[in-house]
């Protein structure tokens, strides 16, 4: 078990403006599962995401990342542990602008004691050809395919990815899709996927369905759908 979480609370506010995002979290993840979490707007999977992450905190709870827990853990410790131990893909690719597609994945193999192959990872990305370009330079396709290698690039336990495809046409989308499954084929990270998108569950091993800040619905597919074979 890579990833557990008891009772995970947050709330926002206090007195009469409270409001609770999520209401008594329960989940476990196995390492190398490709797992989905899923709701509308407004369910509470962006900030269940921050908190594995290790950007938010919660207000009770256990998380226990490769059985450690890592609610009690100060900034120096939780930084440390953001490092070593997770990679992050967001909507936007928040890449360095005056450096190339190489020089932004280094910027991540610069942060692991047992970083991936740099130019392995740009033959699997698809961006041997890009690789002096700098982001401007690219598609948006390619940018997050550059910040899906700055996050690989570190080897991490948990591949965190909120709404990868969000920005994306639908061909782009698929094309990310594909690439975020072979990564976690070929390198075995567990990843952990926020999306509004239903079709997207049916590529995963777990899938976590949270509405109103409660697990609504958690199975995993029997049988899985490539991601090139998704229709949305």
């Amino acid at each position: 078990m890579i990833l557990q979480l008891k009772n995970v609370r947050k709330s926002y506010g206090e007195k009469e403006n409270k409001v609770e995002v999520l209401k008594g979290i329960d989940l476990e993840v196995e390492k190398g599962e490709f797992c989905v979490l899923l709701g509308p707007s407004g369910s509470g999977k962006s900030t269940l995401l921050n908190i594995i992450g290790g950007i938010d905190t919660a207000d009770s709870g256990e998380i226990l990342i490769r059985e450690k827990e890592m609610t009690s853990l100060n900034e120096k410790e939780l930084t440390r542990y953001r490092r070593d131990h997770l990679g992050y893909i967001f909507q936007m690719y928040n890449l360095i602008p005056d450096l190339t597609v190489r020089e932004n994945i280094e910027v991540g193999a610069y942060l692991s004691k047992d970083p991936l192959d740099v130019d392995e990872l740009i033959a699997v990305l698809g961006l041997k050809e890009h690789s002096r370009k700098t982001p401007h330079q690219l598609s948006g396709g390619q940018q997050q395919r550059t910040s899906i290698g700055r996050a690989i690039v570190k080897n991490p336990d948990i591949l965190l990815c909120d709404e990868p495809t969000g920005a994306l046409d639908y061909a782009t989308s698929k094309e990310i899709l594909k690439l975020i499954e072979t990564v976690n084929q070929k390198y075995g990270n567990t990843v952990i996927m926020v999306t509004h998108n239903n079709a997207i569950k049916d590529m995963a091993d777990l899938v976590v369905q949270l509405r109103d800040g409660q697990i609504q619905k958690q199975y995993r597919n029997a049988k899985k759908i490539p991601a090139a074979e998704l229709e949305w």
